[in-house]
């Protein structure tokens, strides 16, 4: 999710397309938050990894 966030900011800002960009920012905000969650080891909805 995070990667995909930080392509479509590329994406965004390239082509100056304005809702990429924003869905951008929140693949990534959201992203870092499950980045951090699973970095502490703290279970997300009932589930330690999601693989």
């Amino acid at each position: 999710m995070l990667s995909l966030g930080v392509v479509l900011l590329i994406l965004g800002y390239i082509f100056n397309i304005g809702i990429l960009i924003t869905i951008g920012w929140i693949l990534v905000v959201v992203g870092l938050v499950l980045f951090l969650l699973g970095a502490i080891g703290r279970p997300l909805a009932g589930r330690r990894y999601w693989y």
